[in-house]
């Protein structure tokens, strides 16, 4: 294990996007706090707009800051709901979309875009999955949109998945590890802007 960068605090109203990003990041050498802090979303366009307001968002934190955006996007749907995911589900539940998808291709992909900052600079990762919606949610593991989220390569949904096979290949874990070894190389910390 390297010895990392220890002060990484990761920003964020979700215990269970907590759990994942400190099990991603350990083998970097990463001792992940938590914030527990709900962050401005701006309608955004973009989930990298997202993550950046969202960084932008925490004061009085030193140290790195992690946060990070992720959406579900059905290209049959338009990319519905992409950049819109948490609020819809919050809102609606899985309900509309599967039935939105009944005569529909249910090919989608999850998308993560974290945010690292420390003082005045920002960087970027990103990390993506592809699957399919299952006709109905299953499993009770993870959150938000895990219960309909069927990996290419599985056949199980994620919330039917273990968290450490999640881990392996989840956009979050992808995007997470691009940090980690960002973090882990110091070089690459000083030479290169976000």
């Amino acid at each position: 294990m390297r010895a990392g960068v220890t002060d990484v605090t990761f920003v964020t109203s979700n215990p269970g996007k907590f759990r994942e990003a400190r099990a991603v990041l350990r083998p970097y050498g990463v001792e992940l706090a938590w914030r527990r802090r709900s962050l401005p979303e701006p309608q955004a366009d973009s989930l990298a707009e997202v993550a950046r307001a969202k960084i932008d968002g925490v004061r009085g934190l030193a140290g790195y800051v992690l946060v990070e955006d992720s959406g579900l996007f059905i290209p049959s749907l338009n990319g519905f709901p992409g950049v819109y995911s948490a609020h819809f589900l919050t809102t609606w539940g899985f309900g509309p979309v599967l039935e939105l998808l009944r005569h529909r291709d249910r090919r989608a992909y999850f998308r993560t875009v974290a945010a690292l900052g420390r003082n005045d600079r920002r960087w970027t990762f990103v990390g993506e999955v592809r699957g399919t919606i299952a006709p109905r949610p299953r499993g009770r593991n993870g959150f938000g949109y895990d219960p309909i989220f069927v990996p290419e390569g599985w056949e199980r949904t994620f919330a039917e998945a273990p968290a450490e096979a999640k881990n392996r290949i989840s956009h979050r874990a992808r995007a997470l590890r691009k940090a980690g070894r960002f973090l882990a190389h110091p070089s690459r910390r000083t030479s290169r802007r976000g």
